[in-house]
Order: structure tokens, then C-alpha cells, then sequence
């Protein structure tokens, strides 16, 4: 057993390295793609299915529609994790470093460390050499929310939040799933996360239908984005930027936000930066109310868009660097026993 835990160790670590050289491939074969093909097309055969009565189409059919998004979740999980299994099981079984290579490049597609720094930083480039409008229209590439008639310090403060957040949901969060438990574990947490960042949301049309896969992506986000908070607040310090600062943040805004888990990265982040993040939002048109998260010491100016940068980048190395460590040290005890 421990050979393969070693393995799946092995696997993780390149992955790391791979996204760090290539970057997130964009290609309509990528596995998260296909997951989202998955969910796309599941959600387009189980909803007509849910409004058989005249009544139910008028006025909708909230249990109807929670329980489809229960089918729903159920069928994406399994299918996202059952193939990699079998995949992994068949190349381990033939030949253990067969096994590694492919488990290394199914890792290697669960990392978002180089292409989130590059779209990122793209907004920061656009801003500053052809002006408001095209980094609106940069930042609308990685934010969900109205980008239409945001101003500069609003499209750097959408940057650096996307930053922040996704740091925890993009790197810590399938980096600790896979130190766990290999590509596996890994992708069983993108499924969730896909489909939180596909229907979790509070409008009319995913109100019930993607209810639970909202619910289940707070869950197995609970606990990766406090300590990914953590590994921000540590890495303060080695960037340049404040982590007592990040700390007193974190500690007082870390709830600031309808989600029990987006606030947390993003209060370490605004802490470290000595900025004002959050704070009222446009939604598909609508205005929705939100507390800030941070003091606003100084202007937010889009040089923070690099400097976020910096941090998510040595907390991922030093997330990396810290589980690693302890996954070895379990490796040691099970041979040990």
C-alpha cells in the first residue's frame, strides 16, 4: 500500500512542476471540460423530466427540482471519480511507473497555479496599456459578476478577489484532496467544485436545482480554505506584504460573506495588501449587498494585482513544501508499523 501512497506522493509533486511550466492546457478534452459537458448534459435530460404537471411548470416544483440536483450531483461524482479510478487501477496493476505518469498528468490538469497568475495578470497588463474598457472586458474572462460599469479600482479589486479566492478552490484545496488521496480524491473534489461554479447559484433557474451541490462544495471547502488563509498569512512575510496585518484581517472579516468559506482567503489577502476588498456587487443586472472585507489604508491600484500574485504563488509552494512533508512523515510511520 505504501508503495502506491509514495506513488500517488510522486504524482502530485509533478503536477505541481508541470502547471508551474505549461500552465492549465486549453483544449475541449481537458477534464474539467468534460466535466462540465457532463453536468451540462445531465442537467439538460434531468430537468424536463421534473415538470410533468401543468401546475408544476406555472409554478415550479421546488422538491422536484432539489431532488434532480441531487441526481444530478450523485451522477457527476461518480462518473468523475470512477473513471479516474479505473484508469489509475488498470496502469498501477500493469506497470507501478505506468501507474505514476498518468496519475502525475491527471494531477497535473487539477492545478490552476500558472494560468490563474496569467489571467490575472492580463487584466493588470490590458489596464495599463489599452485603458478601462478592454480591462473590463479582461477581467469579465475570470470574474462571475457585471464587469460592464466597474471602475479601474473595481477591475483590480475583481482581480485581486478572484486571486484570493480562487487560490483556495484552484490550488490548496486539490492539492490537499491529492496528498489525501491521490488523482482520485482530486477529482472527486473538482466534480463538486465544477458544479458549484455551474449551478450553485441563488437565481430563479439553480434557486433549488443546484441547492445541494452548493451545499456540498461549502462542505469540502470548510476546511481547505481556513488553512489555505493560513498559508497566505505565512507567506506574507516572505513577499513583502504584512501578515500581522493579514492576521488581525482574516481573524475580524474572515465571515464577511454570504459563503462560509469565500471570505476566508480574501480577508488574509486584503490584510496582507492593506486594501479594502468586497463590498456591493452586480449579478446578471442585479444589485446585491455585501459587507468589505479589509481596511481601506490606501487606494487598491492595479501593481496589487501582482502583489496577490506573488502571494498565491509562495503560499502554493509553501503548501506544497508543508504537505508534502507530512505526507512523508505518514509514509514513514506506515512502514514503520
Amino acid at each position: 500500500m505504501h508503495r502506491y501512497l509514495c506513488g500517488s506522493l510522486i504524482a502530485v509533486l509533478a503536477g505541481f512542476v508541470l502547471d508551474l511550466i505549461f500552465g492549465d492546457p486549453s483544449t475541449p478534452l481537458h477534464p474539467i471540460c468534460l466535466i462540465g459537458n457532463l453536468i451540462a448534459r445531465l442537467e439538460k435530460g434531468i430537468r424536463p423530466r421534473l415538470h410533468t404537471k401543468k401546475q408544476d411548470k406555472k409554478s415550479g416544483n421546488p422538491r422536484g427540482e432539489f431532488l434532480g440536483g441531487v441526481l444530478m450531483a450523485f451522477l457527476v461524482i461518480v462518473i468523475s471519480t470512477g473513471i479516474p479510478a479505473l484508469l489509475l487501477f488498470v496502469c498501477y496493476r500493469f506497470q507501478f511507473w505506468l501507474g505514476v505518469i498518468v496519475e502525475a498528468i491527471l494531477c497535473f490538469f487539477l492545478f490552476a497555479v500558472k494560468s490563474l497568475k496569467k489571467e490575472s495578470m492580463n487584466v493588470k497588463q490590458t489596464l495599463e496599456t489599452d485603458g478601462l474598457e478592454a480591462g473590463r472586458k479582461a477581467v469579465a474572462r475570470i470574474v462571475g459578476r457585471d464587469t460592464q460599469a466597474l471602475s479601474t479600482a473595481g477591475v483590480v479589486k475583481a482581480a485581486v478577489e478572484t486571486v484570493a479566492e480562487n487560490f483556495s478552490d484552484g490550488v490548496f484545496a486539490p492539492m490537499l484532496h491529492m496528498m489525501i488521496g491521490g488523482g482520485v480524491l482530486g477529482f472527486f473534489y473538482k466534480s463538486i467544485n465544477t458544479m458549484d461554479s455551474m449551478v450553485g447559484y441563488k437565481n430563479d433557474r439553480y434557486l433549488y436545482f443546484g441547492r445541494f451541490a452548493a451545499k456540498l462544495d461549502d462542505v469540502v471547502n470548510y476546511i481547505p480554505s481556513r488553512l489555505a488563509a493560513l498559508f497566505l498569512i505565512l507567506s506574507a512575510p516572505l513577499t513583502g506584504l504584512d501578515g500581522r496585518n493579514a492576521w488581525r484581517i482574516w481573524k475580524r472579516d474572515r465571515r464577511n460573506h454570504a459563503s462560509p468559506n469565500s471570505a476566508q482567503t480574501e480577508s488574509a489577502a486584503a490584510g496582507a495588501l492593506h486594501v479594502q476588498l468586497a463590498g456591493d456587487a452586480y449579478y446578471f443586472g442585479k444589485l446585491y449587498k455585501k459587507p468589505t472585507i479589509g481596511d481601506d489604508d490606501r487606494p487598491i491600484e492595479p501593481e496589487d494585482i501582482a502583489r496577490v500574485n506573488r502571494l498565491m504563488v509562495m503560499a502554493s509552494v509553501l503548501s506544497l513544501v508543508v504537505l508534502g512533508v507530512c505526507k512523508v512523515c505518514v509514509l514513514y510511520l506506515i512502514v514503520s508499523l
